[in-house]
């Protein structure tokens, strides 16, 4: 007897053998009876199984290998090979040798026989003859079996773990008890062709059904042989393992075709579910690029709209109506704008850890793009802003200016009014000598209140002028009542030469000449004329924007009122004059007319003119200091805006560099950093109150009309810009230490290695700025190690800074360096994968995808297959090799 447990001997701590992770072939088992007859049963039905491939069969296993040629043909048909050639012989000689040949040809298979020789196969010997059967079924049909890095028995028992899962009353922990109900047999059988079970219908205290049912279905459609009976397995206690495998093994190997269709369409589900992930992230962002770009489109051409207003009531609509955009509208712009950027950072990076081709926004829809939109749009408000201020300025001053002519328009035509008519009327021709000279007088008194008003009218047209010029929403009537002014005046002056040529003629026919009334008249009427202008000045309309403007007009109002006492000491003289007529009158007896034939001011003129001059002293001092509060008060409204916005100015500007040392210095785990941010994040957006109190104050300088703010140098857009910066650079912030996190565990990078690239990078970053040179960026390779020639650092460039920016992130870096020692998807793998579920055909029908992938799945990869156009394609073929390279971009779809 030939001893195979010595010749395959090794020694001990070497290598295991296959046998070796089973326990040798126990004696005792196979005293057992009943597991006796089921390894007789199942072994024949499963040698019968391979044997009937070569036309024959046994009967009795003891019997039929005893002459060693059955048992080689078994192996021949198990393994493909050819053994040896048989001895004819009937001798015990040539029966021991065929046996020796056939164990020969198992040793050389890597099985360690133990005890196993061809003596007591050819003497019939049973336990021997099932021990060496087992043998064969272990090599031949379980140790090439592999689930998930397992094999074997222990790869075939998580095969029927996975398969049976979903089952109830289903739970597979053995090859023994666990298949006494006959369920894992149905249940196996179930999952594989659904179409042959009825599995609801079984029941667990049912098992001689449960099991004859699994029997004859598998006999009948699977090709598998019935190796026990039912009985045989209820009526055991606990079935034979042995039995039990070499059983499952045949529905494994039945269903192993499906099981590598299974894992084809696995695979391709993965790249096709990234695939459609980073399609609908391209679509998303495509949507909300376009959708922030036409809304920078409509709103820009109204903020360049500079239509002009006729009233500040107007500007100031359209002033409320901008403040409303920039607190009610714009600010989810501003999220959305933030939000679109880092949606194309976290997809660039699923493209990058998934091996696919960049993704290129459609034309004018780049980040950069949109930041030149956004640049655009900021500009237009920060125009639009000043040209309503300016607007309002213009307006008020043209409403200011349009008041003042129509006030100095309405005292002139009052002044001119009769005029005229006194010039043309013929009253020196019937007059005496005395009389014409009193009207030459009176006409030389006119004369002079005449050039007196030259000034006014001069005022009026320039007036109008300015009017004009700043272009006033109703200059034709502001012109048509300066023009008619003007022509009254050229008609005024006319008349007034024509009358004095009139008089002079006459005068030599007159020689009496009141000189007292001429006296009285000369000096009453540039003293009329003087608290007419001083009235109008009580009167004149002010504007102020500052407390030293409202200062001069108060210290002006001081020196007018200054002068009021030599005023009084002129009316006084004026009217001693007048005293002095009267007292000359009644000593001489002449009898006076009444009326003062060189001037119509009478004394009681002056009087009322006078006591009206001064009852509007104290009410132009109630205006100047009514101004002067209100300037104060715009004065403390310029301090609280200063005060806050120098508080808010000094944080955001150190938040900025907070921000900047911590994207450069961070420390601790990517999560840690990520946690960090978030909460520094939070007390940023906690300092919120503080800027809605800023717009606030804002508010309060726009409704008051100030414009200027000598106590900061912080303007409101200013500091909406920085915040808005602000918020936008910790959100990208948190967003790279996120595309870090996804890239580390993507790529298995550890901590370690996160931490030695970030050192390394902070080293070459000069500038601490988070982006480096390229010049820094090739001395940092070097420093790893890496060899660089021109050709390579410019390929390595493409990848880490694709837009030419010039500037290199720590992301892209850490992407490069983990891309470098990472294996990737390829096509190739997902062109393998079709051709499995094509059953190795170089096209692929619209029904095996919808049989394979989930219907979503199978739709998608049906509707971007091209046609197959090859020698050997049937109509309705498609071509699955130029879908799956286009996937990872090496061809257009």
């Amino acid at each position: 007897m030939v001893d195979y447990h010595a010749a395959n001997n090794q020694p001990s701590g070497g290598p295991q053998t296959y046998m070796e992770q089973e326990n040798d072939w126990d004696r005792d088992l196979l005293l057992d009876p009943a597991w006796e007859k089921q390894q007789r049963k199942t072994f024949t039905a499963w040698c019968n199984s391979h044997l009937r491939k070569a036309g024959t069969q046994i009967e009795n296993i003891e019997e039929d290998f005893r002459d060693g040629l059955k048992l080689m043909l078994l192996l021949e048909v198990i393994s493909g090979e050819r053994l040896p050639k048989p001895e004819r012989g009937k001798m015990r000689v040539h029966k021991i040798n065929n046996v020796n040949k056939a164990l020969d040809f198992i040793a050389s298979k890597g099985v360690k026989l133990v005890s196993i020789g061809a003596e007591e196969i050819v003497d019939g010997n049973i336990k021997m003859t099932l021990g060496m059967i087992w043998t064969i079924i272990l090599r031949f049909a379980i140790q090439d079996i592999s689930v998930e890095e397992t094999s074997a028995k222990e790869g075939l028992l998580l095969w029927c773990q996975r398969k049976t899962a979903p089952y109830k009353n289903v739970n597979v922990q053995n090859f023994h008890i666990s298949w006494k109900d006959g369920l894992a047999f149905n249940a196996l059988i179930h999952r594989h062709r659904p179409d042959l079970i009825d599995y609801e219908s079984l029941r667990k205290d049912d098992p001689v059904t449960n099991l004859n049912n699994a029997f004859e279905v598998a006999e009948k459609h699977l090709d598998i042989p019935k190796m026990l009976d039912a009985e045989d397995i209820v009526g055991t206690l606990r079935p034979d393992e042995k039995a039990i495998m070499t059983y499952v093994s045949c529905f494994y190997h039945a269903f192993s075709g499906a099981q590598k269709a299974e894992t084809a369409a696995n695979r391709i589900c993965k790249v096709l579910a990234v695939n459609q992930e980073n399609e609908q992230m391209m679509e998303d962002y495509e949507k909300l690029a376009s959708n922030l770009l036409e809304w920078i489109r409509r709103t820009i051409p109204w903020l360049e709209d500079r239509t002009q207003q006729k009233t500040v009531n107007d500007m100031q609509a359209k002033q409320e109506d901008f403040r409303d955009y920039r607190t009610v509208h714009k600010p989810p712009k501003v999220q959305e704008k933030c939000q679109l950027e880092i949606s194309f950072n976290t997809l660039q990076t699923k493209l990058r850890l998934s091996n696919r081709p960049a993704f290129m926004p459609s034309e004018g829809r780049m980040v950069s793009d949109i930041n030149s939109a956004w640049h655009t749009l900021e500009g237009a408000e920060k125009g639009y802003e000043e040209w309503i201020l300016s607007e309002i300025r213009r307006l008020e001053r043209l409403e200011h200016l349009a008041e003042k002519f129509h006030q100095k328009a309405a005292i002139h035509e009052s002044w001119t009014n009769g005029k005229e008519a006194m010039l043309t009327q013929k009253d020196y021709e019937t007059s005496t000598l005395s009389e014409v000279k009193a009207l030459l007088r009176k006409h030389e008194a006119f004369e002079s209140d005449l050039a007196a008003h030259q000034d006014r009218v001069e005022q009026i047209a320039a007036i109008a002028q300015e009017l004009n010029e700043l272009d006033y929403y109703d200059s034709a009537s502001v012109n048509n009542r300066c023009q008619k002014i003007c022509d009254q005046w050229d008609t005024l002056g006319t008349l007034t030469h024509s009358r004095k040529d009139s008089l002079e003629r006459t005068e030599k026919q007159l020689e009496s000449i009141d000189e007292l009334y001429l006296e009285y008249a000369k000096r009453a009427a540039p003293f009329n004329n003087w608290m007419e202008g001083a009235m109008e000045d009580l009167q004149d309309m002010f504007i102020v924007h500052n407390i030293e403007e409202i200062q001069g007009l108060i210290a002006a109002h001081e020196q007018f009122k200054s002068t009021l006492p030599e005023a009084n000491k002129e009316r006084e003289a004026i009217q001693a004059i007048q005293a002095e007529v009267q007292k000359i009158a009644q000593s001489n007896g002449i009898k006076l007319s009444g009326a003062n034939p060189y001037t119509t001011i009478t004394p009681r003129s002056i009087d009322d003119k006078w006591e009206q001059a001064m009852a509007m002293v104290p009410q132009r001092d109630k205006a100047l200091q009514g101004e002067l509060n209100k300037q104060n008060s715009n004065d403390t409204l310029r301090a609280t805006f200063a005060k806050q916005a120098n508080v808010v100015g000094g944080y955001i500007q150190a938040k900025m560099e907070e921000i900047g040392r911590i994207s450069i210095e961070m420390n601790g785990t990517l999560e840690d950093q990520l946690t960090h941010l978030r909460e520094y994040q939070q007390t940023i957006l906690f300092f919120m109150p503080e800027i809605n109190t800023l717009e606030g104050y804002h508010q309060h300088i726009q409704e008051a009309l100030i414009f200027d703010n000598q106590y900061t140098s912080y303007t409101m857009e200013h500091l909406r810009v920085g915040w808005e910066q602000l918020l936008t650079t910790i959100a990208r912030t948190i967003n790279e230490v996120e595309n870090q996190i996804l890239t580390r565990d993507a790529k298995g990078i550890s901590q370690e290695q996160l931490y030695e690239y970030r050192a390394s990078f902070n080293h070459f970053d000069k500038k601490r700025s988070g982006q480096m040179a390229s010049d820094d960026f090739r001395a940092l390779l070097i420093s790893t190690g890496t060899s660089l020639g021109d050709a390579e650092f410019t390929r390595i460039m493409s990848i880490v800074d694709p837009n030419n920016s010039g500037a290199v992130t720590f992301q892209a870096f850490i992407d490069f360096m983990s891309s470098e020692t990472t294996d990737k998807d390829s096509a190739d793998q997902v062109i393998a994968s079709f051709k499995i579920l094509a059953g190795d055909k170089n096209y692929i029908m619209a029904d095996e995808l919808r049989r394979e992938l989930p219907p979503d799945q199978a739709e998608y990869c049906i509707a971007r297959m091209a046609p197959y156009t090859g020698p050997d394609g049937v109509p309705g073929a498609l071509d699955y090799m130029s879908f799956s390279t286009a996937l990872y971009g090496e061809s257009d779809l």
